[in-house]
C-alpha cells in the first residue's frame, strides 16, 4: 500500500494484475473470522472445514456479488421443477445462466448431478439463513392476527400510492413493461444491472 498517495498498487504479473496470494489470503481470512467469532461467544460445529476458499475477483460495487450468494441463502440449489428428466442414469435439468440471463438446459450422469448439488450443502452445525417468529412463511394465521390487533387492511395498504402512467412503446403504442432497472453509479463507468420484477422502476 502507498502510505503517501493512501491507494493500493496493484502489481503487475503476465499483463495481469496482482494484489494477493489467494491461499494466504484464504488463511487470514479464516484467522479474521474464527478469532471474531471467539470474541464474540460464538461456538463453529466441531467438524467443519479446515480448508477455506477465498474468491479474490473483484466485484465491483458487490451488488452482482450480493445477487449471487442471495440465491443461496435462503433457498436450495435447484427447484425440484427444474429436474427436467431423470432416466437411464442421466438427469437433465434447467439452469439460469449467469451471464447470459436465459434459461438452459445441461444433461450430466447421476453421479456428476449429486456432486454438484452436494457441493452446495452446508456442513453439519451450520444451517441457511430462515425467517422466524411471524416472518416465517408458515405463520400466516399469526400474521393475519397482527393485522387484526393493529387495524391493519393489507388491500388499502397502497391506495396511497400514485399510479404511474404507462410509458408507450415509440414503435407500436403498446404500454412499455420494465424489465430491468440500473443502479445508480458509484464510481466512474458503465453501471451494473441487476434484473427487476417487471413493473419495477
Amino acid at each position: 500500500m502507498d502510505t503517501e498517495e493512501k491507494r493500493w498498487r496493484i502489481k503487475g504479473r503476465r499483463g495481469k494484475g496482482y494484489l494477493f496470494n489467494h491461499k494466504a489470503l484464504a488463511k487470514v481470512f479464516r484467522g479474521k473470522v474464527l478469532a471474531g467469532m471467539a470474541a464474540a461467544g460464538l461456538r463453529l460445529p466441531e467438524q467443519y472445514p479446515t480448508d477455506w476458499v477465498v474468491d479474490c475477483r473483484s466485484v465491483g460495487t458487490g451488488a452482482s456479488a450480493l445477487v449471487y450468494l442471495g440465491r443461496y441463502l435462503y433457498r436450495g440449489v435447484i427447484r425440484e421443477q427444474d429436474i427436467v428428466a431423470c432416466r437411464d442414469g442421466q438427469v437433465k435439468f434447467r439452469y439460469r445462466h449467469a451471464k447470459t440471463e436465459h434459461m438452459e438446459q445441461r444433461t450430466v450422469a447421476g453421479a456428476d448431478f449429486l456432486w454438484l448439488v452436494l457441493q452446495h450443502v452446508l456442513p453439519k452445525g451450520l444451517r441457511r439463513a430462515r425467517n422466524f417468529g411471524f416472518l416465517h412463511p408458515n405463520c400466516k394465521r399469526l400474521i393475519a392476527l397482527l393485522q387484526l390487533l393493529l387495524k391493519f387492511v393489507p388491500a388499502r395498504a397502497a391506495d396511497w400510492l400514485k399510479q404511474r402512467a404507462p410509458i408507450a412503446c415509440p414503435c407500436c403504442g403498446a404500454p412499455m413493461k420494465i424489465v430491468r432497472t440500473r443502479i445508480a453509479p458509484t464510481r466512474a463507468g458503465r453501471p451494473p444491472t441487476v434484473p427487476a420484477a417487471p413493473g419495477a422502476f
